[in-house]
């Protein structure tokens, strides 16, 4: 019932601002003068023209045709559109997001109530809803972009994958790296956390079946054919049985204590040993994400970069900066949870109980931080050139207000990281955390443009895994949610602008 509800709801505001978006802008606009037109040539048959300024694969235009085919006999008896080429018109192309968008706020819904199987059901409803307000999100939805289609896929393909549904997962796989390549470091991430979930769980469960064995060996007053023993003998083995079970308790427990204590450390050891045991299984159950990676690669190999066209523009980049700026987004959109003083507090006790060491940690993340911005900080053409984007304001007015301006945000980034660390760690295993900050830092860091729209992703794999509760959180999260949609939105259509020299209006957006 409740995937229904979320569907309905989302709805609700995805259809009324669509019609406004095609009524105020029925051109296409930046990125979608790019898009539409390669989707109609498509929907024309024309499957050999690449326009070489596109650097994604085409799997929004297949999604297109498929969605333009279902609506082809509605609009042949409306005589709406009476060719297939025709029904491919802007309206219909942007459509396709539309259904996608709730599509994927089913998916959220479904995630949260796997995750979170103790969450009753109109919690889960909500928390669906709210997040489908996420403002990148929720505003590419009424255009033609890849951003949509690309995070759908990506959670269907980790939903399936939660659900140990292999096969199905590397197939969505697939989708989702035909729609954005980028998308194989998700596919790698989700089959990582599938790999650590399987063996430390097996591991966890192994000693506990051992340390419940040595209990039931030490309290059992039976010889080995169940008969009684005399007192004697029997307080002469327990004497023995106890010492030698001991020696065995107390090695598992110093084994347990090192896989489980011990933290990083201790999980990176208890998983090699467990994928050692299980390495036939493991290859078995993940050889579907072998073979993706596989093809992914020898396409690589064959296009001679990862993207497709205007290589140039987007050569691979060492943007340290950017997993910086992402730690930073993502705890100002999270706010309520992580902007407070109790979090601070959290975050300071779990320092000070981990001292000295966390003071080193901290030490290193603040100097690694001063390196990135200050040696890998990378000011792309694009962001400089373009006043239509928000990051343009942002790098001008405050990332580069003045020459400290990038040095003075550093603590806060390097705060941002270490509470989401530590949100995690609450509910994750530490080398899930590690491997999805090197999971982002993968996608993010390679690219030289600062776009919030790359954030997307692994900001919803951030907050679906952060277990957050607390009605006033979610309350607060979802007025500003609603609030940057309404001000972005609002701006986008009312506040368009002109260029010196240009006669189309431009216009603000993400």
């Amino acid at each position: 019932m409740g995937r229904i509800v979320v569907a309905a709801i989302v709805s609700l505001w995805v259809v009324p601002i669509s019609i406004l978006v095609d009524r105020i802008v029925p051109d296409p606009y930046m990125d979608e003068i790019f898009h539409i037109p390669q989707a109609q040539k498509y929907c024309s048959g024309n499957f050999r023209s690449w326009d070489p300024m596109i650097t994604t694969p085409p799997g929004l235009y297949y999604l297109s045709l498929a969605h333009v085919a279902s609506l082809f006999p509605a609009t042949i008896f409306t005589q709406a559109a009476p060719s297939f080429s025709e029904a491919c018109s802007v309206r219909i192309l942007r459509s396709t997001n539309g259904i996608l968008a709730v599509l994927c706020s089913v998916l959220v819904y479904e995630i949260i109530s796997h995750l979170r199987p103790n969450l009753d059901d109109k919690k889960a409803t909500t928390y669906a809803v709210i997040l489908s307000l996420y403002p990148l999100h929720w505003f590419f939805t009424f255009l033609y972009y890849t951003d949509v289609a690309s995070l759908t896929a990506v959670l269907a393909m980790y939903l399936a994958c939660l659900k140990k549904n292999y096969w199905s997962s590397a197939l969505f796989g697939i989708f989702a790296v035909v729609i954005r390549q980028t998308n194989i470091i998700w596919m790698l991430f989700v089959a990582c956390s599938a790999v650590i979930d399987t063996t430390l769980t097996c591991h966890d469960h192994n000693i506990q079946m051992h340390e419940n064995d040595v209990m039931v060996e030490e309290g059992n007053p039976l010889n080995a054919k169940g008969s009684p023993i005399s007192r004697a003998n029997l307080r002469k083995r327990k004497f023995n049985t106890t010492k030698d079970a001991g020696k065995q308790f107390r090695h598992s427990t110093r084994s347990s204590l090192i896989d489980q204590k011990s933290g990083l450390l201790g999980e990176i050891r208890a998983m090699i040993l467990t994928m050692w045991r299980m390495k036939f299984k493991l290859l078995v159950s993940f050889c579907p994400f072998v073979i993706v990676l596989m093809a992914f690669v020898a396409f690589v190999r064959w296009n001679g970069s990862i993207v497709l066209g205007a290589k140039e523009a987007h050569a691979v980049s060492l943007h340290f900066a950017q997993i910086m700026y992402f730690g930073l987004f993502s705890a100002l959109v999270m706010a309520p949870m992580h902007c407070n003083p109790s979090r601070v507090i959290d975050v300071f006790h779990s320092l000070w109980k981990g001292r000295p060491l966390s003071f080193l940690q901290v030490f290193i993340a603040l100097l690694a931080g001063f390196i990135f911005v200050h040696y890998f900080s990378i000011a792309h053409p694009y962001l400089l050139a373009d006043n239509r984007h928000y990051p343009f304001y942002l790098w001008r007015k405050v990332i580069n207000a003045h020459w400290s301006s990038k040095y003075l945000l550093v603590p806060a980034y390097i705060y941002s990281w270490f509470s989401i660390f530590n949100i995690l760690g609450k509910s994750k295993r530490k080398i899930w955390v590690v491997a999805y900050f090197l999971a982002t830092a993968a996608v993010l860091v390679p690219a030289p443009l600062i776009e919030f729209r790359y954030f997307t992703t692994p900001f919803f794999f951030l907050i679906l895994n952060s277990q957050m509760n607390g009605r006033l959180n979610w309350l607060l999260i979802a007025l500003v949610y609603i609030a940057l949609d309404a001000f972005t939105m609002f701006m986008f259509l009312f506040r368009p602008f002109y260029w010196e020299n240009e006669t189309g209006k431009q216009r603000f957006l993400w």
